[in-house]
């Protein structure tokens, strides 16, 4: 019986993190607010290149085929490990959202701040998640078109945040500044910011 190479083996950590979000995607609350199909449009084209740039074998060329890393199992592993935490990063931050989970930037029906979980220690935990899972992938390649996708992912994940942030604001106002202000963007904060409302609930 053939053994499974690290590639493959990375590979079930993103097969896992499809599936749950694939069981979960209907158990969502209908939406009152949305972003523009515009903004949606281009997160959507951005993120399709970068997952490309990371999976497809037709991305190989050029220079985005050449290694920046060494290939040695050591790094391979390390890689996987983290593909493996960020996918469960993400996927217990999208458990805790639950029926207010919504891919594009949405308010829903009824929506509530989230402070349980991940969402303690930063505003935005499946972005982490899914930006660990990428740099793990891009570390087992070991491919330049990893870097990028990468970079582009961390790009299309913040401005996205930030609409999402902004909608928040609107709809919670100093409620959710509190939050922002005692939370990590997509790291955590060791220590708040002057000023913040420790007794305030958010997200």
């Amino acid at each position: 019986m053939r053994s499974l190479t690290l590639w493959e083996i990375d590979l079930i950590a993103w097969y896992a993190f499809v599936a749950y979000w694939l069981i979960s995607w209907l158990r969502v609350k209908r939406t009152k607010a949305r972003e523009a199909s515009f903004d949606r449009l281009m997160t959507l084209v951005v993120v399709v290149v970068a997952y490309n740039l990371l999976f497809a074998n037709w991305m190989r060329v050029g220079i985005l085929r050449v290694r920046f890393v060494a290939n040695r199992p050591l790094i391979g592993w390390s890689g996987i490990v983290l593909s493996f935490a960020g996918a469960a990063l993400a996927i217990w931050a999208r458990y805790t959202l639950g029926e207010y989970w919504s891919a594009r930037v949405t308010l829903k029906e009824g929506h509530e701040l989230i402070q349980s979980g991940p969402y303690r220690f930063v505003r935005h935990p499946i972005y982490t998640g899914m930006l660990m899972a990428c740099v793990g992938t891009a570390l087992v390649a070991g491919e330049r078109r990893g870097i990028l996708a990468c970079v582009l992912l961390l790009a299309a994940h913040s401005r996205k945040a930030m609409r999402e942030e902004n909608l928040l604001t609107t709809e919670f106002g100093d409620q959710y500044r509190s939050y922002r202000r005692g939370t990590g963007f997509f790291f955590p904060r060791f220590w708040p910011r002057s000023g913040m409302d420790t007794h305030t609930a958010s997200s």
